[in-house]
């Protein structure tokens, strides 16, 4: 869908630049940083808009097809084919960077029960030392892919709203019920909680396969203002209210988020398109997984082993670690991508892998280049 992967890559940036502001001001979430600076600290909902573009994402093809999953085996051999290739290839680099040079995290070094855990992408479920702080939302997405075909039944079955309801329900009653109405986020177990969001990007793909009508409807102007309620709360209450209470916010986001995706796939508002369709923006996206894989551990190695050797902390290390770090981690991510990733995109099987390897760039026939790749709608 034209425009989704530039919404992609500016997920990807934001969240590279959230990292950069993290490990620069401490005291999160109550910021030190300058008050114009501010609006880098949500990287969470960065996040969270990732699981609603993936649930979207994910959902165009049934959505076309009648909500059909085309068969939960291989829906779930194509998402591993697709997701733990690179995801693998960067645990290893997380383990290297965090023995040798920088930690990933307070609870220590990794350990054998890190590469087990992480390895079987089990990390929202076990607990074990991070070698890379960014890889917990791996687990949650993985999760999700387990459910993602029982969505689809019920979707086909019993309908949009029955979809919503079956997922919200439960997690709205739990976040009711918990102490102090606003559940505390540990360091796993959020599969549940962003379930719904990942249902709110299945439900509006429906949209792409809906009459003329219906995807004629100012979807933009619905996401705007889903939006500005959640918005105008954050900013009554404060940047410090709004992390502490993500359970409620990012059930809150999500209906604006998937209106705003289902307005970019319906072409519209037309400015918005084009300007997510311009070359940057679509080479950004191309590998933002990549960049989401790699990106922590060189943004800390910057700040932590680097910028203490020229420059003083706070503003001037931020600035230091945006005019190395942020390129730095964007070359790198290409660089991956192309050894790591896109193969794996391209191709569907090792034998594709193998015969066409040297036909094209990226492992890619050339006889191909005009013809959309198998599966283009469910790339992450």
């Amino acid at each position: 869908m034209r425009g989704l992967d530039g919404l992609r890559g500016l997920a990807a940036l934001y969240v590279v630049l959230f990292h950069c502001w993290l490990y620069t001001f401490p005291g999160y979430p109550r910021s030190t940083a300058p008050r114009w600076l501010e609006a880098l600290m949500f990287g969470r909902l960065a996040v969270v808009f990732f699981l609603v573009l993936s649930g979207f994402s994910l959902a165009i093809a049934p959505a076309r097809k009648g909500w059909s999953s085309g068969g939960v085996g291989r829906f779930l051999r194509r998402r591993a084919w697709r997701i733990l290739p690179p995801y693998w290839a960067a645990l290893v680099m997380s383990l290297v960077f965090s023995w040798f040079v920088v930690p990933a995290s307070h609870f220590g070094p990794p350990t054998g029960a890190t590469v087990l855990v992480y390895g079987l992408v089990a990390q929202d479920v076990i607990t074990a030392p991070t070698p890379n702080g960014a890889f917990w939302s791996i687990g949650v997405e993985s999760e999700l892919y387990l459910l993602f075909p029982l969505l689809l039944l019920v979707r086909r079955r019993w309908g949009a709203v029955a979809t919503v309801a079956c997922v919200a329900l439960p997690v709205i009653a739990y976040g009711l019920t918990a102490p102090g109405a606003s559940p505390v986020e540990g360091g796993g177990g959020l599969a549940p909680h962003l379930a719904p969001v990942f249902v709110a990007g299945v439900v509006g793909a429906g949209v792409v396969a809906a009459s003329d009508r219906v995807r004629r409807l100012p979807w933009a102007w619905f996401a705007v203002l889903a939006a500005v309620p959640v918005v105008l709360l954050g900013l009554a209450r404060g940047s410090v209210w709004t992390v502490n209470h993500y359970f409620w916010v990012d059930l809150a986001v999500a209906p604006a988020m998937a209106m705003l995706l289902a307005a970019v796939a319906t072409g519209r508002p037309a400015v918005l398109v084009r300007l997510l369709t311009t070359r940057p923006l679509r080479a950004l996206g191309d590998f933002s997984y990549s960049l989401y894989l790699i990106h922590l551990p060189i943004v800390m190695a910057v700040i932590r082993r680097v910028a203490p050797h020229f420059v003083a902390p706070g503003l001037p290390t931020f600035g230091f670690t945006l005019a190395v770090a942020v390129p730095v981690s964007v070359a790198g991510a290409w660089v991956f991508a192309k050894i790591f990733e896109l193969p794996f995109k391209r191709n569907r099987s090792w034998k594709s892998l193998v015969i066409v390897g040297g036909s094209g760039p990226l492992g890619r026939n050339p006889r191909d280049r005009q013809r959309p790749y198998e599966g283009e709608a469910e790339r992450i």
